[in-house]
């Protein structure tokens, strides 16, 4: 039906005609592309390089004469519109100071918004059609303290599935009928977790030592927890963002007695694109400094003990935890990198071909490992050209189908600390790629890392047992660093 020529995305009507095209230009900037019925393009709007994460098309009414666009062109957080496609003119439907609009519930009939929804650390709906209103003030007071989004409804726009999402118990899934105003349970995401003693994650804000505001989580093992034992969790992207809700790590990890701080650092999504453009150059640099001020913040107000602060991160989270092994190699206590990059220029110069159509925006944020002064500025930043500095326990775990960030990431920084005789445990899966998609690999790490956390924070842990059954796992270095895993 269509053939796609290089474009990064595309955006079809109800008829399933492609209209849209986006194509990213050699400057990080994108174009929005007309498509014509015999395939031919026209431009239909420019999206300047600090917009791209911040604008996009959404989708068209279902009569076809409306446009409905986040955007942040001309203004920080994004908002979204309504654009007429018979006289151009655009219209103003909801905005959020603090936060992008980053999501609308839609009236099938008409594929027009009814509300819209911001997350700065909760969520918050914007009306749009009043029309909505009863609908939006009945089911907030049916859930009471919890969040919910809409997953789908019916053609006729009578009855609604809604996930409701609360930070201390699993999601669940309701029923919503629009004419009898009822709101029934379909099932929960996580049933054994009914008996489970979970733990509310708290919405708080960090200040950066440039005056940054931070949005970020804490959740704590019990309400008196003071000056114990804290692992950060960070998330990767770094393009994206943590939000309040159900967090199975935060819970996992508040369970064996630690206190759990999760960071939207600069460059974070949902925020606005100031925030997010304040992360351009500013990889292993200003964005590293927000996670290092984070941790004095939850020192300075007697959540952790600063001899006791685990740093956790995996992806561009992984970076970050081996950034600080490297950069403040005396703040957190131990470390653990899940498949992170150790060198910016190998990263860049092994991006996968789906990846491809993105690569200028990054070498826009971040530099290009084609130039001698790119290079220089990307190995500046990468941990492997600290590697000495290295002076805490380290784990570094690896999926070797990674096609994103290849093993050879985890391998050069292994190495380095092989040759200079600086203790770290790596553990390798054969069958995972980025991210972790068999259950009997995920309860391997899982062991493993509660067993080192607790060796050095000093929380619980369970025996190993039969843990490693039916993984992947294995120990390429370091395997009997941490108790219980040579049993």
């Amino acid at each position: 039906m269509f053939e796609n020529p290089g474009f990064s995305g595309f955006l079809f009507d109800v008829t399933f005609s492609v209209r849209l095209a986006s194509n990213v230009r050699p400057d990080g900037s994108v174009e929005l592309l007309e498509i014509a019925s015999d395939g031919g393009t026209s431009l239909f709007a420019s999206l300047p390089h600090e917009d791209v994460f911040t604008t996009s098309a959404w989708r068209y009414s279902r009569d076809g004469n409306s446009l409905f666009m986040q955007d942040s062109r001309g203004r920080d957080t994004a908002a979204l519109i309504e654009r007429d496609l018979r006289t151009g003119e655009t219209k103003l439907l909801a905005e959020d100071s603090d936060a992008d609009i980053i999501g609308a519930w839609w009236d099938p009939r008409t594929v027009r918004p009814l509300a819209a929804v911001a997350m700065a650390g909760r969520q918050r709906r914007h009306l749009i059609d009043p029309d909505a209103r009863e609908d939006l003030d009945f089911l907030m007071a049916q859930i009471g303290d919890a969040e919910f989004w809409i997953e789908s409804e019916d053609l006729a726009m009578r009855r609604v599935v809604i996930s409701v999402v609360r930070s201390d118990a699993a999601v669940e899934y309701r029923l919503y009928d629009r004419e009898a105003r009822t709101l029934t349970l379909l099932f929960k995401a996580r049933s054994d977790l009914d008996d489970v003693p979970l733990r509310p994650m708290l919405p708080i804000t960090i200040p950066a030592r440039d005056g940054l505001t931070l949005p970020a989580y804490l959740t704590l093992p019990h309400d008196a927890f003071r000056n114990g034992p804290m692992v950060m969790v960070i998330h990767g992207g770094p393009y994206g963002r943590d939000t309040w809700g159900y967090n199975g790590m935060h819970q996992w990890l508040a369970n064996r007695g630690y206190a759990v701080l999760s960071v939207n650092f600069r460059g974070s999504t949902g925020f606005g694109k100031a925030f997010v453009n304040a992360a351009d150059q500013e990889w292993g640099g200003r964005m590293q400094d927000d996670l290092t001020d984070a941790a004095a913040w939850a020192v300075a107000r007697g959540y952790a003990d600063p001899s006791r602060i685990g740093f956790f991160g995996a992806s561009d989270g992984g970076y970050a935890a081996l950034a600080a092994a490297t950069q403040t190699p005396e703040t957190f206590a131990c470390i653990v990198d899940v498949f992170g990059p150790s060198n910016l220029v190998t990263l860049l110069r092994a991006i996968p071909p789906y990846w491809q159509t993105w690569f200028a925006a990054w070498r826009r944020r971040l530099a290009s490992p084609d130039t001698e002064e790119g290079r220089a500025w990307l190995m500046a930043r990468s941990p492997i050209t600290r590697a000495e500095r290295i002076v805490r326990p380290l784990l570094i775990v690896q999926g070797m189908n990674d096609v994103r960030v290849k093993p050879g990431e985890s391998e050069q920084i292994v190495d380095a600390l092989r040759k200079r005789d600086i203790p770290v445990t790596y553990a390798t899966f054969s069958d995972e790629g980025h991210g972790f998609v068999r259950e009997t690999n995920r309860l391997a790490f899982s062991a493993v890392m509660e067993a080192f956390l607790a060796q050095h924070l000093g929380g619980a842990a369970e025996p190993v047992g039969e843990a490693f059954s039916d993984s992947s796992i294995e120990f390429v270095e370091g395997r009997d660093l941490i108790p219980g895993m040579t049993s």
